[in-house]
């Protein structure tokens, strides 16, 4: 089935159309090439022109090429039902089928010490100073931060768990092959040594503006909690917030007075359940069964 799905995602095919096809592919018999067929005849009475153009990409590509390459670049698919899938991430409504992963696979199965962090790329000083002082609190936890890679908070958030001790996973809005903003590209390298990338992309699949909500929600997905550190009333980062909300996770922000344009957006969304942060203990008590790490 794995093979399966990989090439859909080569030749083109979403995570939201392989989502309604799931029932009907895990049916399919025989090996490779017949299973191939059987899902081109299921599809062939579809007359939509860029669904014909994905099924004529499949006979152009090879399993065992896409399987090589990725085993070059030390990029790992895992399918959702494999151990390794983040069982969090399962819960959403559109989980990927296939995650392709880069660095330290085991992180995958910290959803429940997982806690995400985003907020505005061009913040203020508030973010660095309340990141720093929480920092101080959560390096005494085994918490694993999850982030974007983005310009910013998140590039803020990453490095905050790193120079802290605490492991960070980052999650791309594109295939592995391609980064995006070119000032986070030396922390992604790191992360990938040390700590994790992942990406519901091939790694071909070029940046593109629609896939970054996409990004948001496998953010809050991985996520037990997500904390927004500022966000304006029309900020990007308040789509990870209400997919937050949506997925019931637990959803924290930091404190805005009611002048500041910057958090705006926190306060906003404390009318619908969000958690305003005063300290680390806000967010901890929510992780029972975190263990203070030996000093």
């Amino acid at each position: 089935m794995k093979q399966l799905l990989l090439l859909l995602l080569y030749a083109g095919f979403s995570t939201q159309q392989l989502q309604s096809y799931y029932p009907k592919l895990c049916a399919l018999t025989g090996n490779l090439p017949q299973r191939i067929q059987a899902f081109k005849s299921m599809l062939s009475h579809m007359t939509p022109s860029h669904i014909q153009q994905k099924l004529a990409r499949l006979d152009t590509l090879n399993i065992h090429t896409i399987e090589a390459a990725l085993h070059e670049h030390q990029i790992v698919p895992i399918m959702i039902d494999e151990p390794l899938y983040p069982p969090l991430l399962k819960e959403i409504y559109d989980p990927p089928l296939i995650l392709f992963c880069k660095g330290r696979l085991e992180l995958l199965q910290h959803s429940a010490n997982s806690l995400g962090i985003v907020g505005a790329r061009q913040h203020t000083a508030y973010t660095p100073q309340a990141l720093e002082i929480l920092f101080n609190s959560f390096q005494h936890f085994p918490l694993t931060i999850i982030s974007g890679l983005a310009h910013g908070t998140d590039a803020l958030a990453h490095h905050c768990a790193i120079r802290h001790g605490l492991s960070t996973i980052g999650v791309l809005g594109f295939g592995h092959f391609h980064h995006y903003p070119k000032d986070t590209q030396a922390l992604r390298q790191t992360m990938e040594q040390h700590h994790l990338t992942i990406s519901e992309y091939p790694p071909h699949t070029p940046i593109a503006k629609f896939r970054f909500p996409e990004r948001n929600r496998m953010i809050s997905g991985l996520s037990k909690g997500i904390l927004i550190t500022e966000a304006k009333e029309k900020s990007g980062a308040l789509i990870t917030l209400d997919q937050a909300l949506e997925q019931n996770r637990n959803v924290y922000v930091l404190p805005g007075d009611m002048f500041n344009v910057h958090t705006k957006g926190n306060m906003l969304r404390v009318k619908e359940g969000a958690e305003i942060v005063l300290c680390a203990q806000d967010i901890l008590k929510d992780y029972a069964n975190l263990h203070v790490n030996a000093l």
